[in-house]
C-alpha cells in the first residue's frame, strides 16, 4: 500500500513539474504576444485592470489590448497554482529537493510583483527586459528539477565540469544580447510609447549574432568531447538531448536572421520568443545529462 502511494505521489510531483514547465514557457510567449500587439499598457493599473475594474470592461469601442495584457495575468495566476501545488507535492514526495520545489513559486511570485512595476513605470526597457530574463531562468530551473524529481538517468562519463560552465555563460550571452536587441527595435510593448534602450539596434542585433555562433561553435566542441570520452558506456544519455538543443539552435538562428532582414514581423519575432524558452528548457536538460552519474537519487 505504501508503495502505491509513494508510486502516486512521484508521478504527481511529475507531473506538476511538466505542467509548470509548460506554463513558465508560455509565459514568455503570452508576454511575447503583450509587447508584439502593444498591449503592454492594455491594462492602465495593477493589480487591477483599470482603477476599480479587476477585468477589462467590455465595451463597443473597446480595444482587445486589456485583453491580451489580462490574458497574460491570468496565465500568471494558473502558472502560480501549479508553482504552489508543486511545492506542497515536491515537499511531501521529495524532503530532499523541498527547498528547489518553492522556487519556482516565488519566481512567479516575484514576477508578478515586477509585472506591476512595468506598468507603473510605462514599460521601462529594462524593467521589460528584465522580466524577460527571469522568466528564462525560471524555465531553465524548472526543467532541471523536473529532470532531478524524476531521476532522470545521466551520462555515464566525466561530469565536464568545466565545459559546462563556459556553456552556461555563453547561453546567458545568448539570451542576454537577445533582450537588449529586443528592447532597442521597435516592439516597445504600447503603440504610444517611444522609451527604447539608447543603443543601436543594428549593432546589438550583430552582436547577438556573434553570441550565437559562439554557442553553436561550442556545441560542437562539447558534442566532440563527450564521443570522444573513453569513459562513457554505451548508452550515452545525452545524445538525443544535444541533438535537439543543436536543432531548436539552429531553428532559432534561422528565425533570427529571417526577422531581421524581413522588417521584424510580429508572427516570426513571436516565434523566435517561443523558440528562446525551448532553447533554454533544451540547454538545461543538456547542462543535467552532462553532469554524469555521480550524483545519486535525491529521493528520500
Amino acid at each position: 500500500m505504501t508503495g502505491s502511494i509513494d508510486a502516486l505521489a512521484g508521478r504527481t510531483v511529475r507531473g506538476l513539474s511538466i505542467a509548470n514547465i509548460a506554463a513558465q514557457i508560455g509565459i514568455i510567449v503570452t508576454g511575447g504576444a503583450v509587447r508584439l500587439t502593444s498591449s503592454g499598457l492594455g491594462c492602465s493599473s495593477w493589480p487591477q485592470c483599470e482603477p476599480g475594474e479587476f477585468t477589462p470592461t467590455f465595451q463597443v469601442a473597446a480595444t482587445i489590448h486589456p485583453f491580451i495584457e489580462f490574458g497574460n495575468r491570468v496565465l500568471t495566476g494558473v502558472l502560480l497554482v501549479i508553482a504552489v501545488l508543486l511545492a506542497v507535492a515536491v515537499w511531501r514526495a521529495f524532503p530532499r529537493l523541498k527547498w528547489w520545489g518553492i522556487v519556482p513559486g516565488i519566481g512567479v511570485l516575484a514576477q508578478a510583483v515586477l509585472g506591476g512595476i512595468v506598468v507603473i513605470f510605462d514599460l521601462d526597457p529594462v524593467l521589460v527586459g528584465l522580466h524577460m530574463l527571469i522568466s528564462a531562468a525560471l524555465v531553465w530551473f524548472s526543467v532541471y528539477l523536473a529532470l532531478r524529481v524524476r531521476d532522470a538517468p545521466r551520462r555515464n562519463g566525466r561530469p565536464l565540469a568545466g565545459l559546462r560552465r563556459i556553456f552556461g555563460l555563453l547561453l546567458i550571452a545568448v539570451v542576454v544580447m537577445g533582450v537588449l536587441t529586443t528592447g532597442a527595435g521597435p516592439h516597445s510593448g504600447d503603440a504610444n510609447a517611444n522609451d527604447r534602450l539608447s543603443l543601436d539596434p543594428a549593432l546589438l542585433a550583430r552582436g547577438h549574432a556573434a553570441t550565437v555562433w559562439l554557442f553553436i561553435a561550442f556545441l560542437a566542441v562539447l558534442i566532440v568531447s563527450v564521443r570522444n570520452d573513453r569513459s562513457v558506456g554505451e548508452h550515452d544519455e545525452v545524445r538525443k538531448a544535444w541533438i535537439v538543443l543543436l536543432a531548436i539552435t539552429l531553428l532559432q538562428g534561422a528565425i533570427g536572421y529571417t526577422q531581421y532582414f524581413t522588417g521584424l514581423p510580429e508572427l516570426l519575432v513571436g516565434l523566435h520568443m517561443f523558440g528562446i524558452g525551448l532553447l533554454v528548457a533544451a540547454h538545461s536538460a543538456v547542462n543535467y545529462l552532462l553532469r554524469g552519474n555521480s550524483i545519486a537519487s535525491s529521493r528520500a
